[in-house]
């Protein structure tokens, strides 16, 4: 008999509304989850049963409404602030902060309806590509506790990757959501610059950053990505006059049919080619050749394609890297001790930088914002592995050579921050597993605004490979 966690999220939610179970009943079901496995993951760093229990009980007495994730559990993502709740950003340096308010995004999901457990690892200040936070356990992959889950969104990861959550935001400033998401086995979703009201980038350094969301299914991410878009229904709320082009939603209806054909590239290249050397793994190029035979027997065009070769991207992404952590409050020797050795070197990097080199650049990743965009115009999406390698061991990154860590960061995700630069759409889809039981995902791209496109897409391709039936062997 199939037990809560083995439903979807949508199935869970369409359960809700029927009343066949219950606010708190689900949440009670969670955080047993979470006690059992948790000790051994590390994908929570805060646990919040009393708080989840009241919000469940007054959702429940309220009964059933429109709000698009009424009732389903979710965890904040430790870079988020929740009032009243510790935000440690991953970091010794926050060890004891308790903000008094809430970002929006977190607002943005207690509208949409949903019940939060408690707050989900992330590397400190969610600078590096995996969760091996020193502030706290590192967040193990659920497919083999000896991997690590990728970052920064790692903890979510691996809450929804073993069934201690249904579904999980997070966020990508340079492959947060979809490097996880490949690592655990997930789909994970990278908006548009801009579509999230609660997160757009579009007043931040670069306009790197976007929540998105995390889930096991196609169906679960479009449901969360509609809550985070627009929690208290369309139209979204936008801040800002900048708009991203095409449909504002909902989305989920496009990821239920998953109908049409496309015109697919298929691309190997990265934009860190002419800066490093980047060998994709036996496991990944097998990943890639999957998804490609799977999509040409659906009738979609394919074509191979490579990007323009453009040695200024390297350098100028480094710079926001660095220029990232300059404002990190770390302001005395004795704060600065409790900072790891990877962001003091950025932190000390990005303050040094000076305002010409930071403004160049800026200028730099907007050309190549263009560059990019015209290069895979006449796709409707593109193919790329989601990851170089296969997960990566834990204790794996150099953890006190700051350049050579890098470099390995690069090496492992070099298909994920460009489309951060480009403020374009992605999606990571689980498409298989290597012969010792780990995950592999492709990664597929969008136009501006083409989140329905790659939806679709992903629902045709999980059709055809039911990645929803896989499971860890502590599942």
């Amino acid at each position: 008999m199939a037990e809560l966690h083995d439903l979807t999220a949508l199935d869970q939610w369409q359960s809700l509304q029927k009343g066949e179970i219950s606010p708190l009943e689900l949440t009670e079901h969670y955080l047993a989850r979470i006690e059992r496995l948790n000790p051994d993951l590390g994908a929570f760093v805060t646990v919040t049963p009393d708080a989840a229990r009241a919000r469940a009980a007054g959702l429940q007495e309220s009964g059933p409404g429109t709000a698009p994730i009424w009732g389903l559990p979710f965890g904040d993502k430790d870079l988020e602030m929740r009032a009243g709740v510790p935000a440690g950003f991953g970091s010794r340096l926050f060890a004891a902060f308790v903000p008094p308010v809430s970002d929006e995004i977190v607002e943005a999901m207690d509208s949409a309806g949903g019940v939060s457990l408690g707050k989900t690892a992330t590397p400190e200040f969610g600078l590096p590509s995996y969760t091996e936070s020193l502030a706290g356990p590192p967040a193990r992959n659920p497919w083999d506790p000896s991997r690590g889950s990728g970052g920064s969104s790692g903890g979510a990861a691996v809450a929804v990757a073993s069934g201690m959550l249904p579904f999980a935001p997070g966020s990508d400033g340079g492959g947060s959501v979809r490097i996880p998401a490949a690592a655990c086995g997930l789909v994970g979703l990278k908006p548009s610059r801009g579509r999230v009201p609660g997160g757009s980038a579009i007043d931040s350094l670069a306009g790197l950053a976007v929540p998105g969301p995390l889930a096991r299914t196609v169906s679960d991410a479009a449901l969360l990505l509609d809550a985070m878009v627009a929690p208290t229904g369309y139209p979204a709320d936008h801040h800002y006059a900048l708009r991203v082009p095409g449909s504002d939603g909902p989305f989920l209806a496009s990821a239920v049919r998953g109908e049409g054909r496309f015109q697919l590239g298929v691309m190997t290249t990265s934009a860190w080619d002419d800066a490093y050397d980047i060998t994709i793994a036996p496991e990944a190029t097998q990943a890639l050749d999957d998804a490609v035979t799977a999509f040409a027997s659906m009738g979609h065009g394919i074509e191979q394609t490579a990007l323009e070769s453009d040695p200024s991207y390297a350098p100028a992404f480094r710079t926001i890297w660095q220029a990232g952590a300059a404002s990190i409050p770390a302001e005395t020797p004795e704060q600065e001790e409790l900072l790891e050795p990877l962001t003091r070197w950025l932190m000390h990097r990005g303050r040094a930088l000076s305002a010409r080199t930071l403004a160049e650049a800026l200028k730099t990743l907007a050309a190549y914002e263009r560059s990019l965009i015209r290069q895979l115009s006449r796709f409707d999406a593109v193919l790329t592995p989601a990851l170089a390698m296969t997960p990566r061991p834990i204790g794996w990154y150099d953890a006190e050579d700051g350049e050579r860590n890098f470099a390995q960061q690069v090496q492992y995700t070099p298909f994920t921050s460009m489309l951060n630069v480009s403020g374009l759409p992605a999606i990571v889809l689980p498409i298989s597993h290597t012969d010792a039981g780990l995950p592999m995902g492709v990664q597929l791209i969008g136009r501006p605004g083409g989140e329905a496109t790659l939806l679709a897409l992903g629902a045709q391709l999980e059709r055809r490979v039911h990645w929803e039936r896989r499971h860890p062997a502590m599942w």
